[in-house]
């Protein structure tokens, strides 16, 4: 039985989600959205353990979103801004940084592919 992302939601029966920026750990605006991003992430993992979503579903569904494009994204921009805070471009800590960035955009993507 396939679900739709809508039924996946409802399954869930979400109450409420706390991030560690709820409880003060964190001092930042944006603070919240990594840990929303992660706990969403979660509640779709619990859905398919306690057998509410299916797997495949849930995989297509993902991919569908691009959710693997947008946390591409977000490695992306932070090799880039290495790269732009620094003086001199053939520093090679930072290169190794933004290299590193870089690359895990890369494999995430790569991993989306085989699925």
């Amino acid at each position: 039985m396939e679900r739709t992302s809508t039924e996946i939601v409802k399954a869930a029966n979400i109450t409420a989600i706390e991030t560690s920026a709820d409880r003060g750990a964190v001092d930042s605006e944006l603070a919240y959205l990594a840990p929303a991003a992660a706990a969403a992430l979660g509640l779709l993992a619990d859905a398919i353990k306690r057998g509410t979503a299916d797997r495949e579903s849930v995989v297509q569904a993902l991919k569908e979103a691009a959710v693997h494009e947008r946390f591409a994204d977000v490695l992306e921009a932070a090799s880039e801004d290495v790269m732009d805070e620094v003086e001199d471009p053939y520093d090679f800590d930072a290169r190794l940084d933004a290299d590193n960035f870089s690359g895990a955009a890369s494999e995430v993507r790569s991993l989306f592919r085989w699925l």
